[in-house]
């Protein structure tokens, strides 16, 4: 086994205070996502919502997020980690406050857009930088607990949207949406200084500069011959995906859109889909927010087994019994509440570790050149998915019922562990550039499984 600089080091306080700073965006994308299915009880009526204008007021952000993530993954690589690190954020609060004056759909559709695009483009400058400093042995904890943060902002926008909505006005939903301001700007102030990433300034020829970094993070006597020299070339992404990289894009991309269209149904229309489900009023926005906590559970056991379990086993374990529970919603849609709460509450723990390889697998698959893009490209394509998924669920629910729906939901679910079966590789114990390299003769790399 290499050793190195970078995936050798001890875990240090740089280390968790950068988890922390990069875990921001999941945290507001989480509480933007999730907000508005609680201001949509007050918008509805409000703004006179057609049933397609709510579902795409609902995927209006995932269409950023599309745009986004796809933007920010090749301005990432070409221009590095921290120059966006805080730039996105700055949006993000602009947005939210521009969103407590829309009067009008349009308005509202073209904030949230905005807000999204600026969620997304963080999702490939963040994951970056904490995976090009984090050391092996932490590396899939540290990066799921990104996805931990996602839940938790999820939680806290239900707590917050439920506050509101019996405290506030008519006018709560405008407060709900413009609350999001106050965590992104906490966060931009907190990562300030936050350093570059020193292989990118090394794939990029910046030696002196990354040099200064390694002093500055891991002491005087850090060295760039420390660093680990990745063997790809090519710096291009549509060449890298023609010389093996196309088909871990696709898995990424199919299994996260898997993972997540049915998850941002809940989060956009979870007190609607609750109601379907017999549970009425405040009790709904009371379960969709106990459901929230236990998509935290599910994240936080995730990450704590990754290690223990490897990558491959976590995730088809994950999507095959998670899809069981949203089977049996399905099937059972008149069950008594107890048994609905019962279910749900197990397909938000069991899901948990399909969530938290989202920003492990995209991460540890590509090299530091096109790291950026590809997990860029992997989050847009995935968000194709969320957003028709999202916009749809108001008429699925009109047309084929809470029961139809539920069985949509698993279908796609249980897909995910057909793709992860044939496809998915095991990278646990690998430093980060030998979990990036194509296999070939004499080298240690992911293998990307091509059947059972």
């Amino acid at each position: 086994m290499s050793t190195n600089v970078l995936d050798d080091a001890p875990l240090t306080g740089f280390h968790k205070r950068l988890a922390v700073y990069s875990a921001g965006g999941p945290f507001l994308d989480g509480y933007v996502l999730s907000i508005i299915g609680v201001a949509m009880t007050q918008i509805t009526p409000q703004l006179r919502l057609s049933a397609s204008w709510e579902g795409l007021i609902g995927a209006s952000a995932l269409i950023g997020i599309f745009l986004g993530a796809f933007v920010g993954g090749y301005l990432t690589d070409k221009f590095g980690r921290q120059l966006l690190y805080t730039i996105d954020l700055v949006a993000i609060i602009v947005c939210s406050v521009a969103q407590f004056w829309a009067d009008d759909v349009w308005l509202l559709f073209l904030m949230r857009l905005l807000i999204g695009m600026a969620v997304g483009a963080d999702y490939p400058i963040a994951t970056s930088l904490l995976a090009e400093f984090a050391p092996r042995r932490y590396r899939g904890p540290l990066l799921g607990g990104l996805v931990v943060m996602w839940f938790l902002g999820a939680a806290v926008a239900y707590v917050v949207g439920e506050v509101l909505l019996h405290n506030g006005s008519e006018d709560a939903w405008r407060w709900m949406l413009a609350s999001a301001a106050l965590p992104a700007t906490i966060i931009v102030l907190l990562r300030l200084g936050t350093p570059e990433s020193p292989r990118w300034l090394v794939s990029k020829g910046r030696l002196e500069e990354a040099q200064a970094v390694l002093h500055k993070v891991y002491g005087p006597d850090a060295r760039l011959s420390d660093l680990p020299r990745e063997e790809q070339e090519n710096t291009d992404l549509r060449k890298v995906m023609r010389s093996g990289y196309g088909g871990r894009l696709l898995f990424i991309s199919a299994f996260w859109t898997c993972s997540i269209v049915p998850l941002f149904a809940v989060y956009a229309f979870g007190p609607r889909i609750l109601g379907a489900l017999n549970l009425e009023g405040g009790l709904a926005n009371i379960g969709a927010a106990a459901i929230t906590v236990l998509f935290l559970v599910g994240c936080v056991a995730g990450m704590l087994a990754i290690n223990r379990l490897g990558r491959r086993a976590l995730i088809i374990h994950s999507f095959a019994w998670a899809g069981l529970a949203l089977l049996a919603l399905g099937v059972f849609p008149d069950a008594p509440v107890a048994v609905i709460m019962t279910l749900f509450a197990a397909y938000a723990v069991l899901i948990g570790g399909t969530q938290i390889l989202q920003w492990v697998y995209p991460n540890e698959l590509f090299p530091t050149e096109i790291r950026g893009s590809a997990v860029g490209v992997a989050s847009s394509l995935s968000r194709i998915g969320a957003a028709v998924g999202t916009y749809l669920v108001p008429v699925a629910l009109t047309g084929w019922g809470i029961g139809g729906t539920m069985l949509a939901a698993a279908g796609i679910t249980l897909f995910g562990a057909a793709i992860s079966v044939l496809w998915a590789p095991e990278t646990r114990g690998l430093a980060l550039h030998e979990a990036a390299m194509i296999q070939s003769k004499g080298t240690k790399a992911a293998t990307v499984h091509t059947g059972p």
